[in-house]
């Protein structure tokens, strides 16, 4: 713990001086700018809304089994729900992105974070009373549908709100926090899956599936968790907003231009804060989209293709199968079996990721100050795609007939290279604007982020029939 608190206080950020223009290994020439101090309980209520983020689309995901039984009269929902869901979700997530980015000279950040917290309020309580209320398989599909468009425009405003605000800090570490709480939120429900599956006995021949009466416990229990998740994260950041609010200078950003001689000599006693992020639309600039793409081209196409490439891997995970076939003799433990198997490869993946974002707490491993190499890494994600294919998908057998090369090889290290790269992008975007900017470049580094998810998605279909 200690080691874990020297590597986050750290000395404060160095911004390149590049006039715009991203060159490595140049003149040298950096300026040390004045943040606040590191704060763990900040960075506590950070990590809290990273875990809020993305945990409503985990509960989705983890109450799976739950919609097909409610789906069980109608075959055609039962096969394409979750590919529904994922359509809806990833489109309405961008188009609420694309709106919010462009509504950036008036925005409130924190009202669209509040609003997010709020949305999901009342999507999850919806759902939990939803598993009391029986109704045909069709009129649930329409309820869910409509639950999955909530819960994306309630993400989409999250997004924007929370990588934009937390931009106008000026710390890295807090960026950090809420890339290390979305994988959290990514860990938390497979294991609960892997253990809800070792903890029922198998199934004998002949005997009944779960009817939607015997499991709606369960399936409450997953949409209450998240409606709570909501609600404490939503009183933390009302503690957070007071708590900077009455800083005496936090609506008064300082300028890029001031002197090196000012940002090199503080004191900490005579500066109090400068760059806490303001709500006063006044204090905000419109910064053109175009101008943020120039200033971070190389860390917004390397977040985009990280994502982009990462979303292949859901689709190959349901698909994979251990390559001890549950039909030889003896039968293989139930944790290679299909319904523990599956979820067991999802947890790895997020263990990854989780170690992946832990990773760039450290200093010494930030590539903040390499967008060009960050992009190159990028790019190099994309030969994990032929890995999959040396698994054994759909049963058909595997190359490489090892789950050990499955589940380490490529869905760890898979994860590992998402939460790595997509959290030191993210981080690094404040480095690169203007400090007026930076609230503006979290909300386009966010824009990216989502824009790739939706375009893997969607292409994530062509890859995995092949």
């Amino acid at each position: 713990m200690d080691r874990l608190r020297r590597t986050l206080r750290r000395s404060p950020s160095y911004e390149p001086l590049s006039n715009g223009n991203q060159e490595e290994g140049g003149s040298g020439a950096t300026q040390q700018v004045e943040h606040n101090a590191f704060s763990w309980l900040d960075y506590s209520i950070f990590f809290l809304l990273g875990i809020a983020m993305l945990w409503a689309w985990n509960m989705f995901l983890a109450a799976g089994p739950y919609f097909q039984s409610r789906f069980q009269s109608s075959p055609w929902i039962t096969t394409h729900f979750q590919s529904a869901e994922l359509s809806i979700s990833t489109i309405a997530n961008l188009g609420s992105m694309l709106v919010l980015t462009k509504l950036q000279a008036n925005a409130s950040y924190p009202r669209r974070i509040i609003a997010s917290l709020l949305i999901n309020l009342v999507a999850f309580t919806l759902l939990a009373i939803s598993t009391r209320v029986h109704t045909s398989a069709e009129a649930y599909f329409g309820f869910l549908m409509l639950m999955v468009f909530a819960a994306s425009l309630a993400t989409g405003l999250c997004q924007n709100g929370v990588f934009a605000y937390v931009a106008g800090f000026g710390r890295e570490e807090y960026t950090q926090g809420i890339m290390t709480g979305q994988a959290v939120a990514g860990v938390l429900p497979p294991i609960v899956q892997v253990a809800s599956v070792l903890s029922i006995p198998p199934q004998k021949a002949g005997e009944k599936a779960a009817t939607p009466e015997e499991s709606w416990k369960s399936a409450f229990a997953y949409f209450l968790t998240a409606t709570g998740i909501s609600a404490i994260t939503l009183a933390a950041f009302f503690y957070l907003l007071a708590r900077h609010r009455h800083s005496p200078q936090s609506s008064r950003p300082r300028s890029k231009t001031a002197s090196a001689t000012d940002s090199l000599s503080p004191s900490p006693e005579d500066s109090p804060p400068t760059d806490l992020p303001t709500d006063s639309p006044e204090e905000r600039i419109s910064v053109p989209l175009l101008t943020l793409l120039s200033k971070l081209r190389y860390l917004a196409a390397a977040v985009f293709l990280t994502f982009a490439i990462t979303m292949v891997f859901p689709v190959f995970t349901q698909e994979t199968l251990s390559v001890h076939a549950p039909s030889t003799s003896p039968p293989p433990p139930r944790i290679l079996q299909p319904s523990a198997f599956i979820p067991l490869a999802f947890l790895l993946w997020n263990i990854g990721d989780l170690v992946g974002r832990l990773l760039t707490a450290l200093p010494a491993l930030r590539l903040t100050s390499r967008p060009r190499l960050l992009f190159a890494l990028s790019v190099g994600r994309v030969v994990w795609i032929p890995l999959y294919f040396l698994c054994n998908i759909r049963g058909r057998g595997a190359v490489v007939p090892s789950d050990a090369f499955y589940l380490v090889v490529v869905q760890l290290l898979f994860g590992i290279g998402n939460g790595y790269l997509g959290s030191t992008c993210m981080m690094g975007a404040a480095e690169w604007v203007e400090p007026r900017e930076r609230e503006a470049a979290g909300g386009f580094m966010g824009l990216c982020l989502v824009s790739g998810l939706t375009v893997g998605s969607l292409l994530s279909f062509l890859v995995a029939g092949t």
